[in-house]
């Protein structure tokens, strides 16, 4: 069993306390905030559960998670694990399944906004490699705010194995890419079963990765015509491209 680790941030504890509270060991509150609402609602959350709660001093807290940004909480839990890949077989049997594929996001604060854009904008699931990305750290679980609890996060060993079975399960492979061969997204159908698979900041999918691509896309951006701006921070394009999908769809 994974050794347990330091959750921070009010909505990451919340979440967990919520969807997987038998992992939870022991909760830190800071002192002098006993009172907050919030505060006494996870207390009473982890006290229902039996999970020790503890008071410490705001140094205290900082110093078990390794980070100033804890909101006055922390929690010792056990860490969140990777959903099996056999969960794809029953998402992708969905007539309008949506996955969101992440090739090589290795920042966690990258990673966890993606999580939380695809739990707002209905993602099925996200599928990632296991080598040269970012893990489930607690990082990664603050920023996504609770998202990394509420959506099956898969990684597998080859990214373009994963794509083929999709593919053999009817979902059309959309890879995002500043290239000529690319069409604007908005020109594309996403309805039906659809995967869309963003790449790195740095170096964009990979050349296999792509080449496992059924249609590339890009998003518009008009200031490129005037230099202005080459490309989008990967959370955020992320967000631009599912929100098309979902705007389709409605």
């Amino acid at each position: 069993m994974a050794k347990p680790i330091y959750f921070y941030g009010i909505h990451a504890i919340d979440s967990l306390l919520k969807h997987r509270p038998l992992d939870a060991l022991s909760l830190f509150i800071q002192k002098g905030r006993e009172s907050d609402a919030i505060i006494e609602s996870l207390t009473a959350q982890a006290q229902d559960y039996g999970v020790s709660v503890q008071y410490a001093q705001k140094d205290k807290l900082t110093q078990l998670c390794s980070s100033p940004q804890h909101q006055g909480v922390v929690l010792h839990a056990r860490p969140l694990t990777f959903a099996e890949d056999s969960e794809l077989d029953s998402i992708t049997a969905r007539e309008d399944c949506l996955i969101l594929v992440l090739d090589q996001i290795t920042d966690p604060h990258n990673f966890g906004a993606c999580l939380r854009t695809a739990v707002a904008m209905g993602v099925d699931a996200i599928v990632c490699p296991k080598h040269h990305a970012a893990s489930l750290t607690p990082t990664v679980a603050k920023v996504a705010v609770g998202a990394a609890e509420l959506i099956p996060i898969i990684n597998v060993t080859n990214l373009a194995r994963a794509l083929e079975q999709l593919k053999k399960a009817g979902v059309f492979v959309f890879g995002t890419a500043l290239d000529e061969k690319a069409k604007p997204i908005h020109e594309c159908d996403l309805r039906g079963k659809v995967a869309i698979v963003m790449g790195s900041e740095g170096e964009g999918m990979r050349r296999l990765t792509s080449e496992y691509c059924d249609e590339l896309v890009f998003i518009p951006m008009p200031g490129n015509a005037h230099g202005q701006l080459q490309s989008l921070n990967v959370s955020v394009a992320t967000g631009m491209a599912l929100y098309e999908v979902v705007r389709q769809r409605r």
